[in-house]
């Protein structure tokens, strides 16, 4: 891998009522611009946008207020800077009116499956699109996720999913995968996927990897009880991403991941010979 290569970093704006880590901080259009612009002076090299929490048990959000929260964010965000945006929504509707507003990037946690038409919207919409693995779905894919071999039925899936997204006419060299850390897995089950991620890399795809603030660094950790308890954790999961070679992380915590990805090339830089 090359020394000057690192992850892009992907920061998280919610405009969300319930999301698990900053859940109402930053609802008010106001407050998600502002939030958006200190992520972009820390370094974010694309903001990912959502207006609906997919933490287990949240509730679900109209696409009409889905929309009310996330386009007017998305259009002042493109006035404001040329940072690519993405779209965290699993709507097709949602998609297709936040990449009228400026999102370049689609980031379905349901890869696609949340409607029969999502994937053909995909292909219409030409933008990029995140391809998450879940078990089940964000009200119960929590209790008790079983795999026979974690690794092979998230990689299958992924696969599955891409060769759909491309029979509907999405573009390969538009599609992401994400192994989807803490959506439906135990902790063995995310540390087996983050140990796993230079398999999921060799599959020819760009790689997501979202392990900021999950609970399953409380696991580890049992003083963590908090989202924000958890700094240390979520950077470790992300340097191991890098020196997997995925392609971007997506980060809460964008100031002190950026310093430990640029500290983490230039360890690599300095070992290289002259």
């Amino acid at each position: 891998m090359s020394t000057a290569f690192r992850p892009r970093v992907m920061g998280i704006v919610n405009v969300t009522p319930d999301s698990f880590s900053d859940g109402g901080k930053f609802l008010a259009a106001q407050d998600g611009v502002e939030h958006a612009r200190r992520l972009i002076a820390q370094g974010a090299d694309i903001l990912d946008i959502g207006g609906e929490s997919t933490r287990p048990g949240a509730a679900p959000v109209s696409e009409f207020d889905e929309i009310l929260r996330v386009v007017p964010l998305i259009e002042a965000v493109r006035r404001a800077s040329d940072v690519p945006v993405s779209i965290d929504t699993m709507k097709p509707a949602v998609a297709r009116a936040a990449v009228k507003a400026g999102a370049t990037m689609w980031n379905d946690v349901t890869a696609l499956r949340f409607s029969p038409d999502a994937p053909e919207v995909a292909a219409e919409l030409g933008c990029e699109v995140v391809l998450m693995h879940m078990l089940g779905e964000p009200g119960t894919m929590q209790d008790a996720p079983r795999y026979d071999d974690v690794v092979s039925e998230v990689e299958a899936f992924l696969l599955a999913r891409a060769f759909t997204a491309m029979a509907a006419g999405v573009a390969k060299d538009k599609i992401w995968l994400d192994p989807g850390i803490g959506f439906g897995k135990t902790l063995a089950h995310n540390l087996a996927l983050i140990a796993a991620l230079p398999r999921f890399v060799a599959l020819g795809y760009p790689i997501l990897l979202g392990a900021s603030r999950k609970r399953f660094i409380a696991g580890i950790d049992s003083s963590a009880h908090e989202a924000s308890d958890r700094l240390g954790g979520s950077i470790a999961a992300h340097l191991a991403g890098a020196e997997a070679g995925v392609a971007a992380v997506r980060v809460h915590d964008v100031r002190e991941t950026v310093q430990a990805l640029d500290v983490l090339r230039a360890i690599r830089g300095a070992g290289s010979p002259p």
